[in-house]
């Protein structure tokens, strides 16, 4: 089992780039650019597809040939608005110059070329509440199955209040038996608000081959291949949580664990 627990590997720049052969799984791909004002990136996809998140500041977007001009509104994730984003078919490129200071992720999975280069976000994205009580969090539905804009990826935002907690109660989705369940990698990129905070990541299976409880810190990557993953945040923080989501089948299907189904049990009844 790889390192479930990624640290930024630098302050600027690129911070973040898991392949999966580094993941040692077959669909997920996840990076994370910090750009200064006035710095560019240009990548080709290759096989994949991509979906750019600004996840804050603006920049300027191009991707297979067309010039997407400035996006980006929040320059703070903690603003919580819906992010500005762009998809990226795969055999193609996308490049990005930062018009501010910007933090830009790279969501990728294998791609079929079923779709073109265009703005998914922030238009299109519906948010949502979930949860009671300390299991409240609120969602920002970048890329998920309800809108058809991608071929493999799933893609979500997460914000968790003030010592909550969120992907809870405990569920995976680990096993390729639709419509019961499917099978899907997943990372989750971590931001803490004030960023010195901290918050807490379990991963564990039923049958106890692994568990593992990481502390998360700001800009950390979590990768989930199996098994459950609740995670909270200590009082005087918020946490928010990028999620990038890919497998063989575009729908997510989970099952809680036995033990705590209950609490989704109560937290849906009307």
């Amino acid at each position: 089992m790889p390192d479930l627990l990624r640290r930024p590997t630098a302050v600027t720049g690129k911070i973040h780039d898991i392949s999966p052969a580094d993941a040692n799984w077959s669909y997920v791909g996840f990076g994370v650019y910090r750009l200064k004002a006035g710095e560019s990136e240009a990548v080709v996809t290759e096989d994949r597809e991509v979906i750019l998140v600004l996840v804050e500041g603006k920049a300027k977007l191009r991707a297979s040939g067309q010039d997407f001009g400035e996006l980006g509104e929040r320059m703070s994730v903690f603003e919580k608005t819906p992010p500005h984003c762009l998809y990226v078919p795969n055999a193609s490129d996308w490049g990005a110059a930062a018009t501010t200071d910007c933090t830009l992720a790279v969501c990728s999975a294998p791609g079929k070329g079923s779709h073109s280069a265009q703005v998914i976000g922030p238009r299109g994205i519906e948010t949502v509440t979930r949860g009671k009580g300390a299991n409240t969090r609120c969602i920002n539905t970048i890329a998920m199955e309800e809108r058809d804009v991608a071929d493999t990826l799933l893609v979500t935002e997460v914000f968790t209040p003030t010592g909550n907690w969120s992907s809870h109660p405990p569920h995976r989705h680990n096993e390729d038996d639709f419509p019961r369940m499917t099978y899907l990698e997943e990372t989750y990129y971590h931001r803490l608000n004030p960023e010195q905070g901290y918050g807490h990541q379990r991963i564990w299976t039923e049958d106890g081959t692994l568990d593992e409880t990481m502390t998360v810190h700001n800009h950390d990557v979590v990768l989930v291949p199996c098994g459950h993953h609740p995670c909270g945040v200590p009082w005087g923080y918020e946490m928010y949580y990028l999620n990038v989501m890919a497998g063989p089948l575009r729908k997510w299907r989970f099952e809680n664990h036995p033990h705590h189904d209950w609490i989704y049990q109560r937290d849906s009844a009307p």
